[in-house]
């Protein structure tokens, strides 16, 4: 059996999904259906280290021209606490991302704005909550 998404996604059965049935379509160019999708992708691509698809998804207004993840982050899970539709083509999500940083727990709480253009969703920015 192949190993879980790092999302925490599961079927409607609550089967944990694997990689190749939630993520991975994603990590590999096919547009996420909603904002959701997309910040779980997006939190699949930080445990994975996967730098072209954070940056492939962040809006070209915000996106850094460059991206270094530190190695040494040890990802623990995502909670996603809401996902709320504010138009025709923006959408929030509220996450919560656990994390270890040398041996020290951090939880990162925010609320992520998303835009869609052309048919694909992209991260723009977030508040810490």
């Amino acid at each position: 059996m192949a190993a879980p998404c790092p999302c925490g996604r599961t079927s409607p059965k609550g089967q944990a999904l694997s990689l190749a049935d939630c993520c991975g379509p994603l990590h590999t160019g096919q547009p996420a259906p909603d904002a959701e999708r997309l910040m779980r992708s997006r939190y699949s691509a930080f445990v994975r280290g996967d730098v072209p698809h954070l940056l492939a998804t962040w809006h070209s207004s915000q996106r850094p021209a460059e991206l270094t993840l530190e190695t040494a982050d040890k990802w623990l899970g995502l909670e996603i606490k809401r996902h709320l539709v504010t138009g025709p083509d923006t959408a929030e999500v509220e996450f919560v991302a656990r994390f270890r940083v040398a041996g020290q727990a951090v939880r990162q709480h925010e609320r992520s704005r998303f835009v869609r253009e052309d048919g694909r969703w992209f991260y723009v920015d977030g508040d810490a909550l």
